[in-house]
């Protein structure tokens, strides 16, 4: 049997005495099932961040989505809050953009095709056009934008323009090697990228040797939020492995690799199942 189409509200606001309640009766008044419901006070600052998931009536059209948002608005300036409804059935419209390498890219697409990543990926868009063969017989478009120091403003324009011509709402880089501007990502949808460090330890280039030079004895994976700031945007996964003083830097890559690959594919799917919430440069990603 299908699926019922379901809800999913993410807020943030000033904690407050029956906040919950408040919320939760909106849904209940309104004849619809909580399905899951997660809840987190931060203590730093005195925010108050949910996640709520209910089960929609078959048929639950655009216009009752719309009066559904509508109903809520009110209940939200009242108490405060900043919040985004998603509905399970509409599916997130992914871009993939890729350098030379193609672990992280193989990977997504392996995922994407046996279910585990719940979106489209119309486009990959390369810097370099080596990987477009990795493209085949996965059902994206690869899509070659060069790029410079000369041509970058140029090459992100056009970038920008592809991702408005295919609707989309998230860009993932999976070891795509190039630093976006500001302006790009003032103008783009959200960002995923994953730096092979974890962070905020070794940021920058080149962090696998940086990691064998200090002689650390774990390495790891981060997946975040791009941000104007290199490699300092919110957390949304990591990862560790232990390595051996008998590891040289060929063996932190190849165990990296395998880091990246895990941490990316989590991070990515977390954010299209609506479980990450931003808040300054943190996140809370609801399991």
């Amino acid at each position: 049997m299908k699926k019922k189409p379901t809800a999913t509200l993410l807020w943030s606001g000033p904690d407050q005495s029956g906040i919950v309640a408040r919320l939760a009766l909106f849904v209940h008044e309104r004849g619809h099932n909580i399905i899951h419901s997660d809840n987190h006070t931060d203590g730093s600052t005195g925010l108050f961040l949910t996640r709520i998931e209910w089960e929609l009536p078959r048929g639950f059209g655009e216009d009752d989505r719309r009066q559904l948002e509508d109903a809520f608005s009110p209940l939200a300036t009242k108490l405060g809050g900043s919040w985004h409804i998603h509905y399970s059935d509409m599916r997130a419209r992914v871009a993939v953009f890729v350098s030379k390498q193609d672990h992280c890219l193989l990977d997504l697409l392996w995922r994407h095709r046996n279910g585990e990543l719940d979106a489209h990926i119309p486009i990959v868009v390369g810097n370099h056009a080596s990987l477009e063969d990795r493209c085949h017989g996965f059902g994206a478009e690869f899509i070659h934008v060069p790029i410079d120091a000369k041509s970058k403003d140029d090459a992100e324009a056009r970038q920008l323009s592809l991702l408005r011509t295919h609707e989309i709402d998230l860009v993932v880089l999976a070891k795509y090697m190039q630093i976006l501007s500001n302006d790009f990502l003032a103008k783009a949808p959200p960002v995923i990228n994953i730096h092979h460090s974890f962070l905020p330890a070794f940021i920058g280039a080149r962090p696998y040797h940086q990691a064998f030079e200090r002689g650390v004895k774990v390495i790891g994976a981060t997946a975040h939020y791009a941000s104007p700031e290199l490699d300092a945007g919110p957390i949304i996964e990591q990862d560790v492995v232990r390595i051996s003083h008998r590891d040289e830097v060929k063996d932190l890559i190849r165990k990296g690799k395998d880091l990246e690959r895990v941490v990316l594919a989590r991070a990515v799917r977390q954010h299209l199942l609506n479980r990450v919430l931003v808040y300054g440069n943190r996140t809370v990603v609801f399991e």
